[in-house]
C-alpha cells in the first residue's frame, strides 16, 4: 500500500520559511531535550539512588522493583496529558499547548531536586516523590508530540524525515546530558555524598534549560498547517456540529476535506501506529533504564559502566539519528521499519550474552550497538512516520496518544516485568524474549501499514 504523496503545488510542502523552520527546530529540540533529560534523569536515579534514599528498608531487590514503580507512574501521567493537551492542542493550535508543557516538565523535575528523604520524613518522602512524578507526566504526555507534529507541518515534503529526527536529536541530547551528569556524579564522589546530596544536583541543573527553552518558545510562529486547515476558522477549530450547522461557514459542511475527515471511521492508523511505537517504547525501556540498574544491582558491574555505555551510545546517536532520518526520505518509512525491527530481534540474545559477560568494553559495545539499532534508529523513523499517518484535524491527540499508551504497556510495565522476571528465573533470557517480542510487534506492523512518506499533511483525514 502507497499512501498519496503531496503535489510540488501543496500550501504544506514549502511552509514557514528557513528561519522560522530553525526556531521551530530549535524549540522542538530543547523541549524534547529537557523531557528526556528529566525522563533519564530520573529513570538513573531510580536504578542508582532511590532504592536507598526512597525505599531503604527493604532488600535491594525489592528496592529497585519499588524505584521503577515509582518510575513507571510518570508514565499513567503522560497518558492523561497526552488527551488533555492532545485535543487542546488540535483545537487551538500547537503554540500555546508547548508552552504550557516545558513549564509543568521543568518545575515539577527542579522540585524532585530539593525533596526531602524517607530518612528526614517517612512515607512522605516516596509519596511526594510520586505527586512530581505524576504532575512531571503529566506535562510530558504531550510535549514530544507536539514537537514532533511542529516540525513534521513546518517541514517540506522530500525534507521531512531528516528535519522531523530533529526531535530524537532532542531526546538524543537530553539523554547525553543526564548520562553524562550521572557518570560524572558516580564516578567523583563517594557512596556517602552521592546519597546525601550529590542525587539532587542533576534535578536542579534542569532548571536553566527550562527558563532558556521558554524564552524560545514565545518566538515561534503557530504551524502553517494548523492555519491552513479547512475546519479552523479564527483560530479556533469548529466541532462537528457547528460545521454542519454554522451559518458562518455554510461552505465547510459540503466540502470533500471535512466531509472525508468526519466520516472516515478512526482506528486502523492509530493501531499501526502504536504498533509501531511498541518495539522502540520497550526496547528504550529495556536498554536506557532497566539494563543500567540490572547492572550493577544484579551482575554486580560498576556503576559506571551502565551510565557510560548510555552516553557512548548517545553520541553515536547523532550520527544514527539523521543518517535513518535522510534514508527514510530517500527510500521510504517502511523499508526501514523492517530492516531496523529484525536487526533488533535477531540481536536480542547475543547482546545479552554479551552483557552477561562480565566484560566491562564488551557490555559496552552491546549497550551501544542495542541503543542505536532498536532504540534511536526506530525513535527517528517514528517522528516522521507517526505524524504522516494521522490527518490534520486529530493529529496532535492521536499522535500523543500512540505515544502514550505505547509507552504504559512497553516503556513503563516493561522495567518491572524484567525486574520481576529476572528475580524469579535468576537469568536474562526473560530480557532477551522481552526485546524479541517488542520488535517482531513493530515489525508485523510495519508489514501490513502504508507507505506514507511524503503524504500532504493539510489533509484531515488519517492513511488508513
Amino acid at each position: 500500500m502507497t499512501e498519496s504523496i503531496a503535489p510540488p503545488t501543496s500550501p504544506q510542502a514549502e511552509a514557514g520559511n528557513t528561519r522560522d523552520l530553525a526556531k521551530v527546530a530549535v524549540s522542538g529540540w530543547l523541549g524534547t531535550a529537557m523531557e528526556f533529560m528529566d525522563f533519564q534523569l530520573y529513570s538513573l536515579a531510580a536504578a542508582i539512588v532511590f532504592n536507598k534514599i526512597f525505599f531503604p528498608d527493604v532488600s535491594p531487590v525489592i528496592g529497585l522493583i519499588a524505584a521503577m514503580a515509582t518510575y513507571g507512574v510518570g508514565y499513567v501521567a503522560r497518558l492523561f496529558g497526552a488527551v488533555y493537551f492532545g485535543r487542546m492542542g488540535d483545537r487551538i493550535g500547537r503554540k500555546k499547548v508547548l508552552y504550557i508543557t516545558i513549564a509543568l516538565m521543568g518545575a515539577s523535575t527542579t522540585l524532585i531536586g530539593v525533596l526531602p528523604t524517607y530518612a528526614m520524613i517517612g512515607i512522605w518522602a516516596p509519596i511526594l516523590l510520586v505527586a512530581l512524578r505524576l504532575i512531571q507526566g503529566f506535562g510530558a504526555g504531550a510535549e514530544i508530540a507536539g514537537a514532533t507534529v511542529m516540525l513534521a507541518e513546518f517541514a517540506s515534503a522530500r525534507r521531512r524525515g531528516i528535519i522531523s529526527s530533529l526531535v530524537c536529536l532532542g531526546t538524543n541530547s537530553g539523554t547525553l546530558g543526564a548520562s553524562a551528569l550521572w557518570a560524572i556524579l558516580v564516578a567523583s564522589l563517594s557512596q556517602e555524598d552521592l546519597l546525601s546530596w550529590g542525587w539532587r544536583i542533576p534535578f536542579l541543573a534542569s532548571f536553566l534549560i527550562m527558563i532558556f527553552a521558554i524564552w524560545i518558545r514565545r518566538s515561534i510562529k503557530e504551524s502553517p498547517v494548523f492555519e491552513q486547515r479547512a475546519d479552523v476558522v479564527d483560530g479556533v477549530a469548529l466541532t462537528k456540529d457547528k460545521i454542519k450547522n454554522s451559518a458562518k461557514a455554510p461552505a465547510l459542511a459540503g466540502t470533500s476535506t471535512i466531509e472525508a475527515a468526519l466520516h472516515q471511521k478512526k482506528g486502523k492508523s492509530f493501531l499501526i501506529a502504536l504498533g509501531l511505537r511498541f518495539g522502540q517504547a520497550g526496547n528504550s525501556g529495556l536498554v536506557q533504564t532497566f539494563l543500567v540498574g540490572y547492572l550493577a544491582t544484579v551482575l554486580l558491574a560498576d556503576k559506571t559502566v551502565g551510565t557510560n555505555a548510555i552516553m557512548y551510545g548517545s553520541l553515536l546517536g547523532f550520527i544514527t539519528i539523521p543518517l535513518v532520518g535522510l534514508l527514510g526520505d530517500r527510500f521510504g518509512r517502511r523499508p526501514l521499519y523492517l530492516v531496523l525491527s529484525a536487526l533488533t530481534a535477531v540481536y536480542a540474545v547475543p547482546m545479552m550474552l554479551m552483557i552477561t559477560s562480565g566484560n566491562a568494553a564488551v557490555i559496552t559495545v552491546a549497550m551501544v550497538i542495542g541503543l542505536n539499532l532498536g532504540v534511536l534508529g526506530l525513535f527517528a523513523m517514528e517522528s516522521v512516520t507517526m505524524a504522516e499517518f494521522f490527518g490534520a484535524r486529530t493529529r496532535f491527540t492521536q499522535l500523543a496518544l500512540a505515544k502514550e499508551i505505547g509507552g504504559i504497556l512497553a516503556t513503563a510495565i516493561g522495567p518491572i516485568l524484567a525486574a520481576t522476571l529476572t528475580a524469579v528465573t535468576g537469568h536474562w533470557w526473560p530480557l532477551a524474549a522481552m526485546l524479541i517480542g517488542y520488535s517482531l510487534i513493530t515489525l508485523v506492523s510495519a508489514a501490513v501499514g502504508p507507505e506514507v512518506r511524503g503524504r500532504d499533511m493539510v489533509r484531515l483525514e488519517d492513511a488508513v
